[in-house]
């Protein structure tokens, strides 16, 4: 009888899941660039259709690189934006398939896309912003924190940072060492029962 498969302890699911929050406010820790590699090494595990792998990352650190962002920010999202140590633009290219002989040998994945623009379109936007949330999920374990973000300009980060490779803009990630003072009260989420169904 084989054995189950191994599962996080209760430390770990807190850590990932029960206890971590999305931060508003952070402390001056430096997050150093052999951690953001650890963090890609890490998401990049994670599973995409085909692995397709049509995720980019931008890692935003400098203060020039934050300035460059600041115009496409929202009000509500500019300081906290300002003072986190690292921003991610989490981006997808496009034209992800051109990759999928090396990504897929297993079949001729490409030609599924290629000339399909809204399959390409549709799931590059899915699995990019799965990844993002993988990258998440690897920050937590890192020991980092996150705030993920909506509130901005696609168009002028798309402009600003993006458009020489063809990639588009999803969502934006805060990362750092949150400052718990900055934190909301924990928001209720949706039971069991009123998001699932058995069937």
């Amino acid at each position: 009888m084989p054995l189950d498969s191994p599962s996080l302890d209760e430390g770990a699911l807190d850590l990932l899941f029960r206890a971590a929050r999305t931060q508003n406010a952070w402390t001056d820790r430096a997050v150093s660039d052999e951690t953001l590699r650890a963090l890609y090494d890490l998401l990049r595990m994670g599973p995409t259709s085909a692995n397709c792998s049509p995720a980019r990352f931008l890692f935003l650190r400098s203060r020039e690189a934050k300035e460059r962002l600041r115009p496409a920010l929202s009000a509500g999202n500019t300081e906290k934006t300002m003072a986190a140590p690292v921003t991610v633009i989490v981006a997808y290219d496009p034209r992800f398939f051109d990759l999928l002989p090396r990504l897929f040998p297993h079949a001729d994945a490409r030609a599924w896309f290629a000339g399909n623009e809204a399959l390409a379109q549709e799931t590059a936007f899915r699995n990019g912003t799965l990844q993002g949330g993988y990258l998440i999920l690897a920050a937590r374990a890192l020991g980092l924190d996150c705030g993920p973000m909506s509130g901005f300009d696609k168009a002028k980060v798309d402009a600003e940072f993006l458009a020489v490779w063809g990639w588009k803009s999803n969502f934006l990630i805060n990362l750092g060492h949150g400052d718990s003072s900055g934190l909301f009260a924990r928001s209720p989420r949706l039971d069991f029962d009123e998001a699932c169904q058995l069937l």
